[in-house]
């Protein structure tokens, strides 16, 4: 009997803590603190704060990133095409002079920071990141409504934004 209790506690404790993801970012990602272009460092929650009242596209990339580069055109698309929605870009580049570049090499519109410790660091991990570009969409109350996407998903990115016009 304890064997069961114990596996139906961790069983509502996985269930709980994945669909919480999926809404809302964790303590550890909010506290987080990212490199502004000025040289500031800001936490994540002060970020998506700035965007409230506005649906906000978080791309998370790198200047060294192939596929993010190649997917470029679709994000300026979505601007042109969504210019209500507020654009975050937050770079996994190793060094900001990389970072700087690429931001200014690709016209890229928007805010940006820079994680202080890269894709698999305490900022990566703390929002699942396994693939990069990844987009997350905020809504204007800056609750999460598209967690998970990638460059081939453009059609479900457009959608999700046309829905929360």
């Amino acid at each position: 009997m304890k064997k069961l209790f114990a596996l139906v506690i961790a069983f509502a404790t996985f269930s709980c803590t994945s669909n919480a993801q999926k809404t809302s970012f964790s303590n550890v990602a909010l506290s987080e603190t990212l490199l502004a272009t000025d040289g500031s460092q800001v936490a994540f929650k002060d970020i998506i704060k700035k965007q409230k009242g506005k649906t906000t596209v978080i791309e998370v990339w790198a200047s060294w990133c192939g596929d993010c580069v190649k997917a470029m055109p679709k994000v300026k698309e979505l601007q042109a095409n969504h210019p209500e929605v507020a654009y975050t870009f937050i770079s996994m580049d190793k060094t900001s002079d990389k970072w700087l570049s690429g931001i200014e090499k690709h016209e890229l519109k928007g805010d940006h920071y820079m994680a202080n410790d890269q894709m698999k660091g305490v900022f990566g991990q703390a929002i699942d990141l396994n693939w990069i570009p990844r987009y997350i969409i905020l809504d204007k109350t800056g609750k999460i409504v598209l967690y998970r996407a990638i460059e081939t998903d453009f059609e479900l990115i457009d959608a999700t934004l046309n829905k929360l016009k």
